[in-house]
């Protein structure tokens, strides 16, 4: 039973503690917080105990039979998130309001971007160092999921990710495109050059390795029927299949230049077996990007929109 409390004034302390259970009940429970967290179950077990106590309420159900949260437990997550989302839109707005742009800056690029002669995430990188140099640079590469998560969380002030399944809580700035063709390795039995297009009925009959998680990859193996017998999150995965002579798999066709300059696979051609995807740069739309993040961002846009003009 938790005694009856009159909360204070809300200092570090509670912030601190209302973070770690904003944690716990995102991740549905401590032990899949232990992680997000890097603290021990007990420890955290111990924070949420000490929240219950300052607020005198029960705030969730922890045991054997699983975690759920209290009725009054919802409600103090409810009002937590708005909480912490204020404070954090403060502490942007205080930094945004210095002259200088200072701080880091934390972008997520989706996989293989690099080689894709369309895009000019470097050259909007080099532009924005020259207006921002004070500004740190966080880069990482990542799945589409994980890219959108960080971006909406505020681990990330910029992501450039596939155009699919937009999220109301993201805006979306168009960039560049790449096309998507389907290949096999030189030990498949589809290497061999045909005088006539590959049918669907023939090319469903082969394994294909594709990606696991909703994308524009995804869509297009369902969308043709094809027997996806290896499941990958990332284009590099997706060519090691294709060179191993057992499957088809969907690659960039910048990408996949290198290898087919060495013979080491070939374009398997069938009507419709290629897709366009489109690229854009993702913000959260609550709390408002910082300044940094939307300056990088009008850097991405300009650069990609001076080599469509060029």
């Amino acid at each position: 039973m938790v005694k009856k409390a009159l909360l204070g004034q809300i200092g570090d302390t509670e912030i601190r503690l209302l973070r770690i259970f904003k944690a716990v009940v995102a991740c549905g429970g401590l032990a899949a917080a232990e992680l997000e967290l890097n603290i021990g179950r007990s420890t955290i077990s111990r924070h949420l105990r000490d929240l219950e106590e300052r607020l005198g309420l029960v705030l969730c159900r922890r045991g054997r039979a699983g975690f759920a949260l209290t009725p009054e437990g919802q409600r103090v997550f409810d009002d937590a998130l708005r909480l912490l989302d204020a404070m954090d839109s403060f502490r942007a707005d205080v930094r945004d309001m210095h002259a200088e742009l200072t701080g880091t800056l934390a972008v997520g690029l989706f996989d293989k971007t690099v080689t894709n002669p369309r895009a000019r995430i470097g050259a909007a990188v080099r532009e924005f160092r020259r207006e921002a140099p004070g500004v740190a640079l966080e880069m990482t590469v990542g799945t589409l999921s994980d890219i959108e998560s960080a971006v909406i969380d505020g681990r990330l002030d910029v992501g450039v990710v596939p155009d699919h399944r937009r999220s109301d809580s993201l805006t979306y700035t168009p960039l560049f495109d790449e096309e998507m063709l389907l290949y096999c390795g030189r030990q498949h039995p589809l290497f061999e050059p045909r005088d006539e297009p590959l049918s669907w009925d023939e090319l469903r009959d082969y394994d294909h390795a594709g990606f696991g998680f909703h994308s524009p990859n995804m869509e297009a193996t369902h969308r043709l029927g094809l027997r996806r017998q290896a499941t990958v999150n990332d284009q590099e995965a997706i060519a090691t299949l294709i060179l191993s002579g057992c499957y088809t798999g969907f690659l960039p066709d910048h990408y996949a230049e290198s290898f087919l300059r060495t013979g080491q696979i070939r374009r398997v051609v069938a009507t419709g077996s290629t897709y366009d995807v489109h690229f854009v740069a993702i913000q959260r739309r609550s709390p408002a990007p910082t300044r940094i993040g939307a300056a990088f961002l009008e850097c991405l846009r300009r650069m990609h929109e001076a080599r469509a003009d060029g």
